[in-house]
């Protein structure tokens, strides 16, 4: 377990066996990017993505981690079910929202992640 300080709080990086076997077979870096989605409901999903212009606080080697709260432009039950238009939100007291815990994984291919609050 790794720990890395994003928005001023500890967060708590947990890596599968199978997470850290993938990482190191990495040529460029890979951004966990957490995102806080609040609009007409809130949903949390992990984004892996490439690193861009250091926009992200490394965790170790070529893992990289972000907090991103969004909000919707628009609402609707269509809206939730498919990718949004979204726009990144400054968030008073950040460190209230940023999570508590990251947790990797990698199967069958496909990078795979969860966060939360509180213990996991």
């Amino acid at each position: 377990m790794a720990s890395v300080l994003i928005e001023g709080k500890s967060v708590a990086v947990h890596l599968s066996p199978r997470a850290e076997a993938a990482l190191s077979r990495l040529d460029a870096p890979l951004v966990a990017e957490m995102e806080l989605y609040f609009s007409c409901l809130i949903r949390k999903a992990v984004r892996f993505r490439p690193l861009e212009n250091g926009d992200a606080v490394c965790v170790q080697g070529k893992l990289y981690a972000r907090f991103r709260p969004v909000v919707a432009k628009a609402c609707g039950v269509r809206v939730a079910d498919g990718p949004p238009p979204l726009e990144e939100i400054a968030v008073h007291h950040a460190a209230a929202y940023t999570p508590d815990w990251l947790r990797i994984d990698y199967q069958q291919g496909q990078w795979q992640g969860a966060f939360g609050y509180g213990a996991h």
